[in-house]
């Protein structure tokens, strides 16, 4: 059994995270030690690596497991921190919304309808992830440090390399 990071149990309408080493899957408590979740074709417990292929299908399709075969080996937490942003809705609306689900292919893209926008949309009402809210942030630094760096580059090279075109002409 996976161990979780906190000795809590889930309750109807929790929201589970599950470390798979460079992402995490999100899952929905729905009750009796199951969960709904939306899981591309290729995606399996404890898939990690080989489960980042999932970010290039179009389609997946909302499964209902036991948790500790999505766990599989990874540790997991119950993680409803979005709490603090938006009221959840009720458990019972949650878990009626998430049962009507179970079965049906929807559109997949790792950027507007993830496994996590898929639970927040779920709990909340509201389509969100942290997960990728966090990447963008990461690559508009990089790209923000790229152009700062561009841009000393293109400083120097108009303070330094005028110089030696100048130096050229007088000589």
């Amino acid at each position: 059994m996976a161990p979780t990071l906190y000795d809590t149990k889930p309750e109807c309408g929790d929201l589970i995270e599950i470390f798979r080493g460079s992402y995490q899957h999100w899952a929905l408590y729905i009750g009796d030690g199951f969960v709904v979740h939306l899981a591309p074709p290729c995606e399996y417990a404890g898939a990690g690596v080989n489960s980042m292929m999932s970010v290039l299908t179009e389609k997946a399709v909302v499964k209902k497991e036991e948790l500790w075969d999505v766990v599989g080996t990874n540790q997991w937490k119950i993680n409803n921190s979005l709490d603090e942003k938006y009221e959840p809705r009720p458990a019972h609306v949650i878990v009626k919304e998430a049962h009507l689900l179970v079965g049906q292919e929807l559109q997949y893209c790792v950027f507007r309808g993830n496994c996590e926008h898929f639970v927040n949309e779920l709990r909340y009402g509201k389509a969100e992830s942290r997960q990728v809210r966090k990447a963008g942030e990461v690559v508009m630094m990089a790209g923000a440090a790229a152009m700062v760096g561009l841009g000393i580059v293109a400083l120097a090279g108009a303070l330094f390399g005028g110089n030696k075109k100048q130096n050229k002409n007088t000589q």
